[in-house]
């Protein structure tokens, strides 16, 4: 299957010009799809309803969408309140209907300079032809470390307990004329989870070790409840992948702050990870995974 990890920048290219169509083509063709810096209603985008926008742009492509703030944006309107919430956040689109999302609001410091904004984590299950898989959309903080490793840290132990959690609800229903569960079995929270997103790191990072470990004494060893980063398992990424590109006093940065990182499990069916480094329809580029979804859990691929 093909996954795209994106930060559209709310539909601003490198060339300073607003098109959201033009981030949607970029994404259409992959069967998962992780978007961050998606936004409704601000001014510096006509006010767009941009998950909306985008979903009628993705046809295809069932989604959810994960405001990591929410601010009143209504309007009074021939003497009534139209209610709108200016809104920005993280979006999951799956060719693939997606059974159950959460939305995890990261912890968050303070700060007096500069201006520092909430992130989130949309988390949806979907069911694979593999199995089911968690797959996250997320953004992390962008100015300091700390910050950041508090984030990982929050979402690694509600990863760990995924399992032992359960999805949204759990057990016998009871109370059957209440019809809790809809006819529908108990839905799944299963460990094998998939990380997308503008983490704001780089390899070699103090965050990037917390989350994949350190070098371990085996190349390639992947534990069951912990993850590794697909371009790593896919290749030996070269110093000219990267995912975004600043002037940062007076240098010209090429970074790799855009990740996708697989479940223990799924590190044997990573087949390539990239970036296409000549899109402009943003300041970060598109991070392309493959990975196989289709060989049923159990079957032996995981350990290819």
């Amino acid at each position: 299957m093909k996954l795209v990890s994106y930060n559209i920048q709310y539909g601003f290219g490198s060339d300073g010009r607003y098109d959201l169509a033009r981030s949607a083509e970029v994404v259409a063709g992959a069967d998962i799809i992780a978007l961050q810096e998606v936004e409704r209603h601000w001014l510096r985008s006509n006010e767009d309803d941009q998950p909306e926008l985008l979903s009628r742009l993705l046809p295809e492509h069932y989604w959810v969408y994960g405001p990591a703030f929410d601010m009143d944006a209504s309007e009074r309107r021939d003497g009534r309140i139209v209610n709108r919430r200016r809104q920005f956040g993280t979006m999951v689109l799956s060719k693939l209907p997606i059974v159950w999302s959460r939305l995890h609001t990261l912890p968050l410091r303070r700060t007096v300079r500069p201006l520092n904004t909430r992130n989130a984590a949309l988390e949806c299950m979907i069911h694979t032809p593999a199995g089911p898989v968690r797959v996250l959309s997320l953004h992390l903080a962008h100015i300091a470390a700390e910050e950041r490793l508090e984030q990982i840290d929050y979402l690694l132990a509600e990863h760990r307990r995924a399992p032992s959690d359960g999805g949204p609800w759990s057990g016998a229903d009871d109370e059957p004329v209440r019809n809790w569960s809809n006819g529908e079995p108990e839905p799944e929270n299963p460990l094998a989870a998939i990380w997308m997103g503008d983490f704001n790191m780089e390899p070699g990072s103090a965050e990037y070790r917390r989350i994949v470990g350190s070098t371990p004494y085996h190349r390639g060893a992947a534990y069951l409840n912990g993850f590794v980063d697909a371009a790593a398992v896919a290749s030996d990424p070269t110093a000219e992948f990267h995912t975004h590109v600043k002037t940062i006093d007076g240098r010209l940065a090429k970074r790799r702050l855009d990740h996708c990182f697989v479940g223990g499990m799924l590190a044997g069916r990573v087949r390539s990870a990239s970036a296409d480094i000549d899109e402009i329809a943003s300041d970060h580029f598109p991070l392309r995974v493959e990975i196989d979804l289709e060989t049923p859990f159990g079957t032996g691929a995981e350990g290819a």
